[in-house]
């Protein structure tokens, strides 16, 4: 196939890399040229690194770099039979990128967004062929992590989502078919995990590396919710929960947090600036976590019981079946087990006893539980 991919940031070139290592044609693009640029020179490093630890021969690194070419202009993606966004989080960006586009591609060529949060009906309902839109949201690193969420929207034809699907497959992706809803599967069930730690540190009971290793230890988490935002980027784990926020007509659920506002407007993103909630500056000493047994419980018994509650919510919802939400949750953001399992092993009386007894001392909508919740 011949893969057209705007954007040629940390996403673009990753799904570029994973078009082409499938053997596809791709012609990567990019409105500021001298990133297309750096972006292959990084990727050309990072084949040559896969090369010296033999996890592919250099015949196959040179492949995958030969089925990667530059475009100049939007127009230059004209014969691609599949193109995918993944540019900013922007709709009105977006929208004007894709009909654009519209006007150079042939009337069979796929259009595809890689959004992680904005509604694929809205930004595809200004195309003149709606039908062709679809969502295909990749989880970074895109080569690395398994999970790719295909989202059809209203609009979108009917046989579309299930050829994406095989198409994934095809590239060695672990596809989920998803509901055109806020956050889709994955930034809508995993909120809590940010949410809900954000909350318990702003309300000094406990501090980040306390949430972080009980979390790890007791959940096992590999990254504790703290380490996780710093690595995604705290400005952008907080336009994720402020898009979620205000396309559930502001459900108290999903709130965002004052304290993460407030980090993003410093610019403390995290690894990327060297500061978020740890310093990642030369010769920084991350700080120790003071232990304590009685309160890492409660911390990990409340973020896991408000991560459960989406998990069934979504199950009521109909937002992907059973076996894709389970599987969303470990391959896109590596969770130790589904939620849905992990409800079932704690028992769904203990998850529902701890809302109702947030619930009772906050009085707040945002611990309410999911209907289903109380009849599992």
């Amino acid at each position: 196939m011949n893969i057209g991919i705007i954007g040629a940031g940390t996403m673009g070139v990753g799904i570029a890399q994973v078009a082409a290592t499938a053997g596809c044609k791709v012609v990567l693009f990019d409105a500021n040229a001298p990133q297309i640029d750096k972006a292959l020179t990084g990727l050309e490093k990072t084949l040559q690194k896969l090369a010296e630890k033999g996890k592919i021969s250099q015949e196959k690194t040179t492949e995958i770099r030969n089925n990667i070419v530059k475009g100049e202009a939007l127009q230059d993606l004209k014969d691609a039979d599949l193109v995918i966004e993944a540019i900013i989080e922007n709709k009105d960006i977006k929208t004007k990128v894709f009909t654009e586009l519209e006007t150079y591609v042939s009337e069979d060529c796929i259009i595809g967004s890689n959004t992680s949060s904005i509604s694929i009906t809205s930004l595809g309902a200004e195309l003149k062929k709606p039908e062709r839109f679809i969502g295909i949201h990749f989880f970074n690193p895109a080569p690395l992590m398994p999970l790719v969420e295909v989202i059809p929207s209203l609009l979108t034809e009917k046989t579309l989502a299930e050829k994406i699907y095989n198409l994934m497959k095809d590239w060695g992706k672990v596809p989920v078919i998803a509901k055109d809803i806020p956050g889709f599967i994955v930034n809508r069930i995993a909120r809590p995990y940010y949410g809900e730690a954000l909350r318990i540190v702003e309300e000094n009971l406990a501090t980040p590396e306390q949430v972080d290793e009980a979390m790890k230890t007791l959940g096992n988490f590999k990254m504790g919710p703290f380490e996780l935002m710093d690595l995604i980027g705290v400005d952008v784990n907080f336009a994720v929960t402020t898009t979620v926020y205000k396309d559930y007509f502001y459900d108290p659920k999903y709130k965002p947090s004052l304290l993460q506002q407030r980090m993003s407007e410093a610019k403390l993103h995290g690894r990327k600036t060297g500061k978020g909630f740890y310093d990642y500056s030369e010769g920084a000493v991350k700080p120790e976590a003071q232990k304590d047994d009685v309160l890492y419980q409660q911390i990990f018994l409340r973020i896991i019981s408000m991560l459960i509650n989406e998990a069934v919510e979504a199950k009521r919802l109909g937002v992907a079946n059973d076996e894709d939400i389970e599987l969303a949750m470990q391959k896109g953001v590596n969770y130790p087990k589904g939620l849905l399992g992990w409800g079932k092993e704690i028992g769904y009386s203990k998850i529902s006893e701890t809302l109702l007894d947030l619930y009772n001392e906050y009085q707040e909508e945002r611990y309410r539980q999911s209907p289903l919740l109380r009849k599992m």
